[in-house]
């Protein structure tokens, strides 16, 4: 007795899908850039001529107030300045009391008022550079010589406002018109485990740079308690806005490399 096999039908299995339409969507446009925290302002203090310094009054870390004295210099300089002048100005006095009762000459009395302009100039400059004082509120960053030290080519010491502090971030040619004076930020400095501080745009350069297509744009942190310093690294993220965009499911795309 024989059987027929049975004969296998094949089906055409179709693949279950789900319909989606495709609308748009206001999407943000935000953008992360990297850059490297700057000190706001960075005073170099040197005397404008070499001399020995008597005492350095500072040491690395420490806050130092505008005007604080830094560094005490050799006053040897500054006291024959000061003989000088003070000899020149008895010579301009005795020559203004001739003069009154016709003694002198305008000439001669003009003569001897240069000579004192020019001792009290030399005076006043030497007097600026003995005691080196700081310009602004800060911290020392660097001292490069001990008391008793000539001065050589290097600053005594530097001084760095850290309070605010600033970030230059260059920033792609095609967001130049979205970019404002003021506009707040977003800082992520990775140094705290990507804490987020905040900032504003507070200077825009006018050009952009024909290598790289993108131009810089200055951000200021106020930074009042100081905890972020310079030269650290750190992530910071804008937000231009909105623009609608054509948008579809995340599975309905298909991802190659």
């Amino acid at each position: 007795m024989y059987f027929r096999k049975k004969q296998e039908v094949k089906v055409d299995e179709k693949p279950l899908v789900r319909l989606e339409t495709v609308k748009t969507q206001e999407v943000e446009q935000i953008q992360e850039f990297t850059a490297t925290v700057e000190a706001n302002v960075v005073n170099n203090i040197v005397p404008s001529m070499s001399l020995r310094i008597n005492d350095i009054l500072v040491e690395v870390g420490d806050h130092v107030r505008k005007g604080q004295v830094l560094a005490q210099m050799d006053k040897t300089n500054l006291l024959q300045s000061q003989t000088q002048l003070e000899n020149i100005q008895l010579e301009y006095d005795r020559a203004f009391e001739l003069y009154k009762v016709g003694g002198a000459s305008k000439q001669s009395l003009d003569a001897q008022k240069t000579q004192l302009d020019v001792a009290k100039t030399a005076y006043e400059n030497l007097k600026e550079n003995t005691r080196l004082v700081s310009p602004i509120n800060g911290i020392v960053t660097a001292r490069n010589y001990d008391s008793g030290d000539m001065i050589g080519g290097e600053p005594v010491v530097t001084i760095e406002q850290m309070s605010p502090v600033k970030l230059l971030v260059n920033v792609s040619e095609s967001f130049y018109t979205k970019v404002s004076k003021g506009m707040p930020v977003k800082v992520k400095v990775d140094a705290f485990d990507n804490e987020e501080f905040t900032g504003k745009v507070n200077l825009i350069y006018p050009t952009i740079d024909p290598q790289t297509r993108t131009f810089p744009v200055e951000v200021v942190m106020a930074n009042t308690n100081q905890k972020v310093r310079p030269g650290m690294f750190v992530r910071v993220t804008m937000n231009f806005g909105v623009k609608d965009y054509v948008v579809v499911p995340d599975q309905a795309v298909v991802k190659q490399s």
